[in-house]
């Protein structure tokens, strides 16, 4: 997986960066398929917000968050995203299983 980590208004420092490449080595963990993560970090005046972009086969996952604190906010950009892709991962796991060994089964 590849992380694209930019900023506006904001030098990203090596603690920022190890913060948020440990966060989101986390996603990879649930969903195998990540290719790129573009992750934009940026501050207007006591606003810091993060956005983030996943790109994965078969799907595209975006998140924004604003805090007070530049590493809340992406915890929270973080938690969205971690929701949006295990929730894509449930949609493509097959239920049903069991119903096509019934359908194939005789009944008298």
């Amino acid at each position: 997986m590849q992380i694209i980590i930019s900023g506006q208004n904001i030098d990203i420092t090596d603690s920022l960066k190890a913060h948020v490449e440990d966060k989101f080595s986390k996603i990879n963990n649930h969903f195998d398929h990540v290719t790129t993560t573009n992750v934009v970090l940026s501050v207007e005046k006591n606003r810091h917000s993060a956005e983030s972009n996943i790109q994965a086969k078969g799907a595209s996952f975006h998140a924004s968050a604003e805090s007070d604190d530049m590493y809340a906010a992406i915890d929270m950009v973080l938690n969205k995203l971690d929701r949006q892709v295990l929730k894509h991962k449930e949609k493509k796991t097959d239920h049903h299983r069991g119903e096509a060994s019934l359908k194939s089964q005789a009944f008298g």
